[in-house]
């Protein structure tokens, strides 16, 4: 009877051995699937970032170089490879294997070394003129120990040619202002000191004056139509205009002005031939065209004005004349401002180097395009199209 009480023995060991293993395999895989869910968030956390940091990288107009401490590419942004025309991935090259350039290779030698930002100017080689201020600073570690270097480059060409042009404008100013003011102030004192007694003299002494004070107001006027015409303060008048008959007033009023010339001109623009211009300025194109085929070409020569239609869109006017021409190296020259093929004939001639750079800018500003085409000991025919509509 006693036997019949002890009952179903208790769970044996492995039992629960068993069970606390399962659990515990349980947890494990639990703590994998959110170690990996934690990777796979925190790698798209980090893709976004750097997703964002590229994004900013690339909309800025400055070029960025990154290198890490072993002085090897890490990061360049889209500016920077249009700047240097990188068509290559550069990321993990040098300076010199990336770049070819010893100069900016230097310059990060030095922020290296010295530890302190840099500011310096790098001209790129290549057909282009091409200009860059570069600030470059070392990037340090949390114990002080170099970690990298990052360069800003910024695009100063167009501020280089600029500052270029206004030097260049101002000494060419300056030049043609001093040699009619030199001849001016020196027969002003010859008449002072009373040396041309001779009224013959006298009187060639104060045309001579007269023509030199007509060539400074010539040259003042110019400089002022060239500076409205570029900063867009002339107003057009646009209107339908028959070119023939602008073209013959033209051709009339020089006719008038330089008496004695032997030079034919002939009108061969087509009857009814019309653009929409405006007329002043229109006129104030031709004649400078007309007077300078007038003026430079031969003795006795020939000048031809003639049109045609291009479409019903475009009108094209030429003006040939029959003299020397234009050397290769001055023809794509011309119409720079205070540029002369010939300094001394022009300036005997009373040219002011104005002509051709107002005639570019008032047909740039009629929407057209001006163009020569010369050869030498035959001579020069300048193009230029109009709109019709």
């Amino acid at each position: 009877m006693s036997q019949a009480r002890k009952g179903p023995s208790p769970p044996t060991r492995p039992r629960a051995a068993a069970a606390g293993t399962a659990a515990l395999r349980r947890e494990i895989s639990q703590l994998r699937r959110e170690l990996a869910s934690r990777r796979e968030r925190d790698a798209r956390e980090l893709a976004r970032a750097n997703a964002q940091h590229q994004a900013v990288l690339n909309s800025m107009v400055e070029g960025v170089l990154v290198l890490d401490r072993h002085g090897r590419v890490q990061l360049v942004n889209q500016s920077l490879q249009r700047l240097f025309g990188l068509r290559v991935d550069v990321v993990g090259r040098t300076i010199l294997e990336a770049f070819r350039l010893a100069e900016l290779a230097e310059w990060v030698q030095r922020v290296e070394r010295e530890r302190a930002a840099q500011k310096f100017p790098l001209e790129l080689p290549g057909m282009d003129e091409r200009w860059l201020d570069v600030n470059a600073a070392a990037v340090l570690d949390r114990d002080g120990a170099p970690a990298g270097t990052i360069l800003v480059f910024h695009d100063v060409t167009r501020i280089k040619q600029l500052e270029r042009t206004r030097q260049e404008f101002v000494a060419n100013v300056s030049h043609e202002l001093r040699t009619p003011l030199s001849l001016i102030k020196g027969f002003v004192e010859t008449l002072l000191e009373g040396a041309a007694n001779d009224p013959a003299s006298r009187i060639r002494f104060l045309q001579t004056i007269e023509k030199q004070t007509d060539r400074l107001t010539y040259l003042i006027e110019d400089l002022l139509t060239v500076s409205r015409l570029e900063s867009g303060q002339i107003i057009l008048n646009f209107q339908n205009v028959e070119l023939r008959a602008e073209v013959q007033r033209v051709i009339d009023d020089l006719r008038t002005r330089v008496q004695g010339k032997t030079v034919t001109i002939d009108n061969e623009v087509p009857a009814r031939l019309t653009a929409r211009v405006d007329a002043e300025r229109l006129q104030q194109v031709l004649f400078n065209l007309v007077e300078n085929a007038m003026k430079y070409g031969r003795p006795s020569g020939h000048v031809v004005v003639g049109g045609r239609a291009l479409s019903v869109k475009k009108a094209e006017l030429f003006v040939r004349d029959d003299g020397p021409g234009i050397p290769p190296e001055s023809r794509e020259r011309v119409f720079e401002r205070f540029y002369r093929v010939d300094r001394a004939r022009s300036r005997d001639t009373g040219g002011t180097g104005l002509g051709l750079a107002i005639v570019k800018h008032i047909v740039q500003a009629h929407g057209g395009e001006v163009w020569l085409q010369s050869e030498l000991d035959v001579g020069t025919t300048f193009f230029l199209t109009l709109p019709r509509v």
